[in-house]
């Protein structure tokens, strides 16, 4: 699986603590900056990650910054992203299962690297439920975004 990461410049250590881990489980990685810890808009990288995963060029996204708030907004502004802010294991999981979540918000200030990892891990390897309420929710989620 091929997967998209950005961050900006506050979660610069923890987005790299993730793609070492990530390469070292045998997942392709596209990182797509901040590249430093210098101030930078984290619009442009979220909004990079969240591109590669509309275009196919990666099969999910990971985004984040301080809060993960604002990485999770720019995120969900690009068309077919569903992104979710989450700072536990059960919304990674739960996240997966009901929304069919393909990109990931995270918080370099609410998040251990450990913590962060464990998220990252539990969501990629959770699979989107085939119960007909969840499928129902997401296909109206992508109906209302044909409405914009």
């Amino acid at each position: 699986m091929k997967i998209s990461i950005g961050c900006d410049h506050s979660a610069f250590d923890l987005k790299n603590s993730i793609i070492c881990h990530l390469k070292e489980k045998g997942y392709e990685i596209l990182d797509r900056g901040t590249y430093s810890k210098e101030s930078c808009d984290y619009t442009d990288y979220g909004y990079k990650v969240a591109c590669d995963v509309k275009d196919g060029i990666a099969q999910r996204g990971i985004v984040i910054c301080f809060t993960g708030i604002g990485m999770s907004i720019i995120a969900n502004k690009v068309k077919g992203i569903r992104c979710a802010l989450v700072l536990d294991e059960e919304a990674a999981v739960l996240t997966r299962e009901h929304n069919d979540s393909n990109c990931l918000a995270l918080s370099a200030k609410y998040l251990t690297a450990d913590k962060a990892i464990k998220i990252v891990d539990l969501w990629l390897n959770t699979k989107f439920s085939n119960e007909e309420r969840h499928i129902r929710r997401v296909e109206k989620i992508k109906k209302y975004e044909e409405e914009v």
